[in-house]
């Protein structure tokens, strides 16, 4: 049985993938993560709990008041992007769907910087950013980098965890391809236990 949950029960969470700290799209993916034994974490799986995570990626204030609709928002987002990386990975062509979602996303953040004058030291550039615009920015930004991941010098970089059940993606350092250590010492495991396992040759 799949057990969902804002924090583990089974074991701590997984260290940021490689790459993560570089692009926060790729964290952002990241932030449903699969664990052995069926457990699952969404560490945007409720208000709370995807308020906590833009508060610390800089993406929202921590008094910003995340209601479900706008957790329901970024987990559809995050779908749409692991789709795309999926995509690139593979080799395989995209779905439209993936692809309008995150184009949608981009456009949802003003990008010029609007004129304001203030009465004691004059003219100033800023770009509005009302509390109700604060999600919007935040799908922005996160489409953002992951287009620029995607269309960057770093995406050819970019893969699967190689460790099941792990659905993480990274960005490869060398041969690594595991988003941990944790997970790169299951995957030895496992094929030490299959080596084992296999009926010797006569």
């Amino acid at each position: 049985m799949t057990t969902m949950s804002e924090t583990p029960t089974a074991e701590p969470l997984p260290p940021p993938a490689p790459g993560a700290e570089e692009y926060p799209a790729l964290d952002f993916v990241n932030s449903a993560i699969a664990l052995p034994a069926g457990h699952f974490i969404d560490l945007l799986g409720t208000p709370g709990a995807a308020n906590r995570w833009l508060t610390d990626h800089g993406l929202a204030p921590a008094d910003a008041g995340v209601q479900e609709m706008c957790a329901a928002q970024l987990r559809s987002l995050r779908e749409h992007i692991r789709v795309l990386f999926a995509a690139r990975v593979a080799g395989t062509h995209v779905l439209p769907s993936a692809l309008s979602a995150v184009n949608d996303a981009l456009s949802k953040a003003p990008t010029t910087a609007l004129l304001h004058w203030d009465e004691k030291t004059g003219p100033y550039r800023a770009t509005p950013c009302p509390t109700d615009e604060i999600l919007d920015r935040a799908l922005a930004t996160l489409a953002a980098d992951a287009a620029d991941l995607l269309t960057g010098p770093d995406a050819d970089r970019l893969t699967a965890c190689g460790s099941t059940p792990c659905n993480r993606y990274l960005l490869r350092h060398g041969r690594r391809q595991w988003c941990s250590t944790r997970c790169g010492d299951r995957a030895r495991a496992a094929r030490a236990y299959a080596r084992r396992a296999r009926p010797k040759a006569d």
